[in-house]
């Protein structure tokens, strides 16, 4: 593990010290599962520890056979030896494979266990995985307490990028559980220097206020949303929908505790029983006449949002990060529980279901309209682009791992960005203003905006259905915008239209933003660029005396090709941030909230950040 530590927690990031938390937090949440824990606290520590606390039964403590070691020790120490194998530990559980705890200890500089079971305190401490005394015991005086403790320290030859704990990412998934297991509450405490601050999370209403919280802003269009809970053949199907104003749909599916990210067979049954579901009901009502067709699966998921969460007694996953279910019955369960739900929801709420059918037949009839609209991008060839305002400059090179694609803002930029690349891999892709924010907008207007055709002719994926990431011609994608407030905006203008319509561009690595320098300073025959308000300080002091005046440059049309060259598109000068993406369920919240229908929303974000923005120095 300590050899190929990616192999079990994706990689050796921030990302992957983090998910060292979660496998000890979904060990207690098994324990929640099987109806022996309703409390885990987790606390990040001023000596950079992380420590996870239950009140679930405590690891087992008593000697294993045949290894004649105590089972904590063998928990701790060996793979696949959690109490989720060999059948009877758990009904239901997460974690990773039953690698958790000793991927933790493996990976951790110092690890101390301390077990509360039997009236009496267990504790063991680890170095790199490798036990440094026996199991400790000591009577308990009288407290009764029982769960477990973890407490461990990041190895930092393991993670040698950082080893700071993040507030907010482990908040989030402290969150999500809790709104997936109503019965428990987590609390985080930042006991750090500095910081102090505490929460806890606690859902009575489960998925069904996760529903609500995802939808609070988005202007529902139920009145509540639909909620079913049931249990077939031994898994439990859990699942809560409603619709809203929006034009995106937002489904989470969860497999014990985990998002499948990649869907699987519970989201394939819940899919065939929604699109079946509402067709007959809307022939029954005769809100779909006899002529017209059925509506589509992405017509009836129009401003969805749902929560599915299934847990099951002997889960498979396909692939060791758990992104895809791949239990087959379950995709029958959750198409029979949705079918019976949904149909006794819509005859008890017909109004809500008379809006839901026609939000449907108005995403069919944009759907068509868009169709053409794809159809008729798609068969452009980049010849005729070329023709089109703010036509592509492209780069000798054909092999996409070489090649780079700039988005340029303005003609005039534009120009400068032609005459300074490097035409052998390098093109430039002029935009003439703002593009439409694709947050407000139908697929069937968003592909008649003639800019965002455009950049699809010349990225070669195509979109919506066709779609396809492999046929992507750059395998950089370089967003490069004047570093004042217009240029923020089309910046995020962009990012919002790669985030909805051409997502995998972004989340394969594939997108990055362009770090065009503030300042220009001269002394003399020396030349320093500055890309920051805080760099520029501190090399206008470094130059002393007999500097001329500095340049700031308000927009990238203000170089000329060659400073351009140097600072912005030389590979071996430049600076690019690529964009990813830690939280796909913030990124949705952020997106929806800053460039979506309402208005409150945005407000109530301005006047949070007001301060903060005035202060910037720019």
């Amino acid at each position: 593990m300590r050899l190929r530590p990616g192999m079990y927690i994706g990689d050796q990031s921030p990302r992957g010290m983090h998910h060292l938390v979660y496998e000890i937090v979904d060990n207690s949440v098994d324990e929640a599962l099987a109806g022996e824990c309703d409390r885990i606290e987790v606390e990040l520590l001023d000596d950079g520890s992380c420590t996870v606390t239950d009140n679930g039964r405590g690891i087992p403590v008593d000697i294993h056979q045949p290894s004649g070691l105590p089972a904590l020790e063998v928990v701790m120490t060996k793979l696949h030896a959690g109490g989720k194998f060999g059948g009877g530990g758990y009904k239901v559980s997460g974690g990773l494979h039953g690698v958790g705890l000793s991927v933790v200890n493996a990976l951790s500089e110092r690890v101390l266990v301390t077990v509360w079971r039997d009236r009496r305190i267990y504790t063991q401490a680890y170095a790199r995985g490798v036990p440094q005394h026996a199991l400790r015991s000591e009577p308990d005086e009288g407290s009764g307490r029982r769960g477990t403790r973890v407490q461990f320290w990041p190895d930092p030859e393991i993670f040698q990028e950082s080893r700071v704990f993040s507030w907010d990412t482990i908040a989030t998934r402290l969150r999500e559980l809790a709104y997936l297991n109503k019965c428990v509450a987590f609390r985080l405490s930042d006991r750090r220097a500095g910081r102090a601050l505490e929460s806890t999370f606690f859902f009575e209403g489960g998925i069904e206020a996760f529903v609500r919280h995802l939808n609070r802003d988005k202007g529902p269009i139920q009145a509540r949303p639909m909620y079913v809970e049931r249990e077939l053949d031994g898994n439990t199907i859990e699942l809560a929908l409603q619709y809203n104003s929006s034009f995106i749909d937002h489904v989470l599916a969860y497999a014990n505790n985990i998002n499948t990210v990649e869907g699987g067979s519970h989201v394939t049954g819940f899919r065939a029983a929604l699109t079946a579901t509402l067709n007959r009901y809307a022939r029954r009502t005769g809100l779909l006449k006899e002529q017209d067709q059925n509506l589509s699966g992405e017509d009836v998921r129009d401003g969805l949002t749902a929560v599915l969460s299934v847990k099951l007694q002997n889960p498979q996953f396909e692939g060791q990060t758990k992104t895809k279910l791949g239990n087959s019955e379950v995709a029958g369960q959750v198409s029979t529980v949705l079918t019976e739900a949904l149909a006794q929801y819509l005859d008890e709420n017909p109004a809500d279901g008379k809006r839901i059918i026609e939000k449907s037949l108005t995403a069919a009839r944009a759907r068509a309209a868009a169709a053409r609209a794809r159809d008729l991008v798609q068969r452009k060839s980049l010849l005729e682009s070329a023709t089109l305002p703010g036509k592509l400059a492209d780069c000798s090179e054909r092999d996409p791992e070489l090649c780079e694609l700039f988005i340029v803002e303005g003609d005039s930029a534009g120009g400068t960005a032609k005459q300074g690349r490097d035409r052998r891999f390098q093109a430039i892709l002029p935009l003439r203003g703002k593009i439409l924010n694709v947050e407000k907008a139908r697929e069937d207007r968003i592909l008649q905006h003639e800019e965002i055709r455009n950049l699809i002719t010349a990225l070669g994926t195509g979109v919506g259905e066709k779609f396809d990431v492999t046929r992507l011609r750059y395998h950089r994608v370089v967003l490069m915008a004047d570093a004042d407030v217009d240029g923020s905006h089309i910046r995020t203008l962009l990012l919002t239209f790669f985030w909805r319509h051409l997502q995998p561009v972004v989340t394969d690595g594939y997108l990055y933003i362009a770090q065009p320098p503030l300042y220009r300073l001269q002394k003399g025959r020396q030349v320093e660029y500055a890309y920051s308000e805080e760099e520029f300080r501190v090399k206008l002091k470094a130059l002393g005396d007999r500097v001329r005046p500095p340049q700031r440059y308000k927009g990238l049309g203000e170089m000329n090709a060659e400073q351009l060259w140097q600072t912005t598109l030389d590979p071996d000068h430049r600076v690019l941030l690529r964009v990813e993406v830690a939280d796909a369920l913030a990124a949705d919240d952020i997106f929806d909230r800053l460039m979506g229908q309402s208005v409150e929303p945005r407000r109530r974000f301005i006047q949070t950040h007001a301060k903060a923005v005035r202060n910037l120095d720019v």
